[in-house]
C-alpha cells in the first residue's frame, strides 16, 4: 500500500486530538490500517490509545521536574531529546511497512517557526519513504474578523513553508457554530486576501494600512488562503477532507492493478 503520514499541526486548543480521533475512526470503518503517534510529551488523555507515543522515551513531566525547565523549554528540550534519540523513532516507525500514520503534535508553533525541530523529524520520515501531507488546524470560532483570519493564515503559512511538505488547511470545530455563524464563515474557505485587505482597512487605524496589504499580498502570492471546513457530526465533511489530504499525499497511487477476474471464475445464478 504504501507509507503515508498525516502530521497534525495547529495552535493549542485548535482541536487536534479530536480530529485525529475522528480520522481513526474515518478510516478504520473504511477498512484503512491506520495507526496514532503521539508526539507531544506533555499529552495526557486520547481516545485512541497511541501505537507510537514519544512519553515511552521522555515526559515533559520529567524533564520539568528533573532539569527545572518551564513547559515551553522542556518540550523543546524533549524534541530534541528525540532527534538525538533518532533511533528509536527509526525502529518504532520500523514494525509500521504498509500503514498509514496520524501524528497528533504538540501545539507550540514556535516547533515549526522557530525551531528546526518539526523539518529534522519530516526529514527522517521522508528517509524511511514516507509520503507525508501537514493538515494545519485553526479554530473556527478564533476567525472572528478578518485581522484573527490573516494571524491564522500567517501562522500556518509559516510553518508550511518551514517543513516544505504538501498540506491543506482546516478550519476545525465547524459543528460548534450555529448555521448563521457557519454560513459567515464560508466568506474565509477561499477568500480573496486583497478584498479582506480593503475591508479591515475601514475599521482600523491608517498607519496599519500599508502593512495589512503587504501581509495579504503575501498570503495572495504563496496561494494558502482556502480552508476545509471539519464538522466531525458529518460524514460528508469528514470524508471531503481526507479526500483532499489522499490527493496531497497521492494515497493508493503505488498499489497494483487488480487482475480482472476470468469469465469462467464469475458465478452466475
Amino acid at each position: 500500500m504504501g507509507r503515508y503520514v498525516q502530521l497534525v499541526m495547529g495552535p493549542a486548543g485548535s482541536g487536534k486530538s479530536t480530529y485525529c480521533a475522528t480520522m481513526m475512526t474515518h478510516c478504520q470503518n473504511i477498512g484503512r490500517s491506520v495507526h496514532l503517534f503521539n508526539l507531544d510529551p506533555a499529552a495526557e488523555k486520547f481516545e485512541y490509545n497511541p501505537t507510537i507515543d514519544i512519553r515511552d522515551l521522555i515526559t515533559l513531566e520529567d524533564v520539568m521536574e528533573e532539569l527545572q525547565y518551564g513547559p515551553n523549554g522542556g518540550l523543546i528540550y524533549c524534541l530534541e531529546f528525540l532527534l538525538n534519540n533518532i533511533d528509536w523513532l527509526e525502529d518504532e516507525l520500523g514494525e509500521y511497512e504498509d500503514d498509514y500514520l496520524i501524528i497528533d503534535c504538540p501545539g507550540q508553533i514556535e516547533l515549526y517557526t522557530h525551531f528546526p525541530i518539526m523539518r529534522r523529524i519530516c526529514e527522517c520520515l521522508q528517509r524511511m519513504h514516507f509520503r507525508i501531507c501537514g493538515v494545519y488546524l485553526l479554530e473556527s470560532q478564533f476567525i472572528q474578523d478578518n485581522s484573527k483570519f490573516f494571524a491564522g493564515v500567517m501562522s500556518a503559512m509559516s510553518a508550511m513553508v518551514s517543513l516544505e511538505i504538501p498540506h491543506i488547511n482546516v478550519l476545525s470545530k465547524m459543528d460548534l457554530l450555529g448555521k448563521v455563524k457557519q454560513r459567515e464563515l464560508e466568506r474565509y474557505f477561499d477568500p480573496d486576501p486583497l478584498l479582506l485587505a480593503d475591508e479591515a482597512n475601514t475599521s482600523m487605524n491608517p498607519k496599519f494600512h500599508d502593512l495589512n496589504r503587504a501581509i495579504v499580498q503575501l498570503i495572495d502570492d504563496y496561494n494558502m488562503v482556502s480552508f476545509l471546513p471539519l464538522n466531525i457530526n458529518d460524514e460528508d465533511s469528514i470524508t471531503a477532507v481526507i479526500s483532499h489530504v489522499d490527493n496531497a499525499l497521492q494515497f493508493g497511487e503505488d498499489q497494483e492493478p487488480k487482475e480482472p477476474k476470468d469469465e469462467f471464475d464469475i458465478e452466475y445464478d
